[in-house]
């Protein structure tokens, strides 16, 4: 028994030795200590009157209850470029219960990485403690068998949640004790070179979360920052990592590429890394086949159009552009279900359930989005009929703005026929009078005398009861 127990402790003190030898490797390959770099207030522009006053309110508290507490994330990014960020991330060295007991209006969130959410009205600030290495596995912190982090529960000090975030640029610290900005992975200088870059392995980030190609592509457009090489030559390899995402997130993560004012953009770069191929397969089958020696434009229309109402400060509705996204499958279908005999208005509601069907197992829809779509692309064919009562019972349908809209995108890029796309124009913008003129039949000029027999009154011969007696 002690021969035993002798052999056990000399294996441990092997094992040990080494994941001190491994610990010490990682330590040379990524030497916090010396790396840091602490700007002080007069070497950077952020200032407290662009930070959100509950911001403040959290970094302030959580520093009198004795925490560590910093901004950090996108919204130090965007204070450093002149931007207003659009939301206030805080980092702490308290862990999340912790924060629950500093604030009343606090909940936390989350299963992969538990997070606190301070409530302020509708302004919510998100609480993260710092991550650890996780250099072991263990109950807090899951991988799948591609090595995608399920879960990742590790708290850890300042030092280690550097290097669990994504992009240099987004791992930078404004400390609310002196108003530094405190930088280990050299993302200053990649700001000033409008760089973006991966911390640590780009193949093995890519692999820990594979959406990170989609946060690469979106913050690269949205800043007009340039991708490293090496986070470049990783994405082309890993794209098709992607389609192991749950299509629930896939979704979340299409709203934020194509709803932030840069969709055009954005869908050009995700289709050269072929990122977008699993966003949406079937649009990108249709994109590569031309139609009559043309590409399909209406979708780089719909984009486009898109950023101009952004820009205005108009509102876009995610199902108005999701349908111009499948429109190109579902009227591929459409048109196979009719030259096979199937009339019109069911060959394009078949089409568009399976096209949608499909779609879902990518990018999960919501119901409410899937059904307006389903609405604006049934309204299409409908748009032909200009006679009789037809129009006027059109006009009424809650969706018909949209699908005028679409109508006029589709005549815009050679889809439909300008002229009706027109006449719908002057249609909705006439009194009553003009509309039942414009939905009159046209008349057919008649060649010869009428057929039809008058009334004979007061002419023929007289009515029994008029005779004499």
């Amino acid at each position: 028994m002690i021969a035993i127990n002798k052999k056990q402790t000399g294996l441990k003190a092997i094992l040990n030795f080494f994941k001190k030898l491994i610990k010490s490797a990682r330590n040379e390959a990524e030497p916090v200590a010396t790396k840091v770099r602490v700007y002080s207030r007069s070497e950077h522009n952020v200032s407290r009157a662009q930070i959100s006053e509950n911001a403040l309110k959290v970094l302030y508290k959580l520093q009198k209850e004795g925490f560590d507490a910093y901004l950090v994330g996108g919204c130090v990014r965007d204070l450093l470029l002149g931007r207003e960020p659009k939301d206030f991330d805080v980092a702490t060295n308290a862990d999340p219960e912790q924060v629950r007991k500093v604030f009343r209006n606090c909940r936390l969130i989350g299963r992969r990485f538990r997070l606190a959410h301070v409530y302020f009205g509708r302004e919510v600030i998100e609480v993260a403690t710092f991550r650890g290495a996780g250099e072991e596995q263990n109950d807090k912190q899951v991988l799948n068998k591609e090595g995608r982090l399920l879960r990742d529960n590790v708290y850890g000090t300042l030092e280690e949640d550097v290097w669990r975030r994504d992009f240099t640029v987004n791992a930078l610290y404004y400390n609310i004790k002196d108003f530094s900005v405190v930088d280990y992975v050299g993302g200053m200088a990649d700001h000033k070179a409008a760089t973006l870059r991966l911390i640590g392995d780009p193949e093995t980030r890519f692999r820990e979360d594979p959406v990170r190609m989609l946060r690469a592509v979106r913050f690269a457009v949205k800043l007009g920052f340039n991708l490293h090489p090496d986070c470049e030559k990783a994405m082309h390899k890993a794209a098709e990592l992607l389609s192991s995402i749950p299509s629930a997130r896939l979704y979340d993560e299409a709203l934020k590429l194509f709803l932030s004012g840069y969709a055009l953009q954005t869908f050009e770069m995700l289709r050269h890394y072929g990122l977008f191929q699993v966003l949406f397969p079937a649009t990108e089958n249709c994109l590569s086949v031309e139609e009559d020696g043309f590409p399909r434009l209406l979708l780089i229309k719909a984009l486009e159009n898109s950023d101009n109402r952004i820009a205005d400060g108009k509102t876009v509705t995610a199902y108005f552009l999701f349908a111009a996204f499948l429109w190109e499958p579902v009227q591929m279908r459409a048109k196979e279900k009719m030259a096979h005999g199937l009339v019109e208005f069911m060959a394009y509601q078949e089409a568009a359930n399976e096209v949608i069907a499909m779609q879902v197992k990518s990018t999960a829809l919501p119901r409410h989005i899937t059904m307006a779509m389903r609405e604006v692309w049934s309204l299409q064919p409908k748009f032909n009929a200009r006679i009789g009562s037809k129009p006027s019972r059109l006009i009424t349908h809650p969706r018909f703005r949209a699908g005028y809209d679409f109508l006029l995108l589709r005549a815009e890029t050679g889809g439909a026929d300008p002229e009706v796309a027109n006449w719908w124009g002057k249609y909705q913008n006439a009194n009553d009078n003009e509309q039942r003129k414009m939905t009159q039949p046209p008349r057919k000029a008649s060649g010869g005398k009428s057929t039809r027999r008058r009334n004979p009154r007061g002419n023929g011969k007289e009515s029994s009861a008029g005779k004499e007696v």
